[in-house]
């Protein structure tokens, strides 16, 4: 049972370095997004957690992505960018894991990623508009209507934050997570050994 502990602990290490270095290469979408929103896939460690140790692990793995960004290259966002990609990662990979472990099939691996990924969509707009962009204009003393007009220079007709959020940040947020789930079942089953300590 500890042998079986310290593997899991390992595999989980393994995951959270990979998925920072994940984090690390971020990168912008223009003309489709501000270019303060950057796309990664950090959060398909997690899920591949997730699946092969518990949902536990899943979440583990997001903390510890986010520690890892704060220690080695600190934070541009005042902790608030760490903490909303820490919440929505392990919203993820907390949900499909759970849904994974009541059906133990790739067919609910499927179900569960995409259902954690429309949580973490939806999700990310109650958590966007009440915590994350009243703490930029909070901290950075930026006005909103700063924020909104990079929104409004893709989208002229875009209106208030809510609006803009829905527009842009809630698919933009479902289809990172639908990509990190394509990919998890691709490379799963390869990686399936490893990450069980089996040869």
């Amino acid at each position: 049972m500890k042998r079986n502990h310290t593997r899991s602990l390992t595999a989980a290490a393994m995951l959270s370095a990979v998925a920072f270095i994940l984090m690390c290469l971020d990168f912008p979408l223009p003309m489709l997004l501000p270019p303060f929103i950057k796309m990664d896939f950090s959060e398909l460690p997690a899920l591949l957690g997730s699946f092969a140790l518990g949902p536990g692990y899943g979440v583990a793995v997001c903390l510890m992505k986010n520690l890892l960004q704060l220690v080695l290259r600190g934070t541009s966002t005042a902790c608030v960018g760490e903490l909303c990609n820490f919440v929505l990662g392990a919203v993820f990979a907390w949900t499909a894991g759970m849904i994974y472990q009541k059906r133990k099939s790739r067919g609910g691996a499927m179900l569960g990623a995409l259902i954690g990924a429309a949580v973490m969509a939806l999700v990310s707009l109650p958590l966007n508009y009440l915590v994350v962009y009243p703490a930029y204009v909070q901290f950075y003393h930026m006005p909103l209507e700063t924020i909104l007009e990079m929104y409004r220079a893709i989208l002229p007709s875009a209106g208030g934050l809510l609006e803009c959020l829905a527009i842009f940040n809630l698919p933009f947020t479902l289809v990172k997570g639908l990509l990190c789930a394509l990919i998890c079942m691709i490379v799963y089953k390869p990686l399936s050994p490893l990450l069980h300590g089996r040869r």
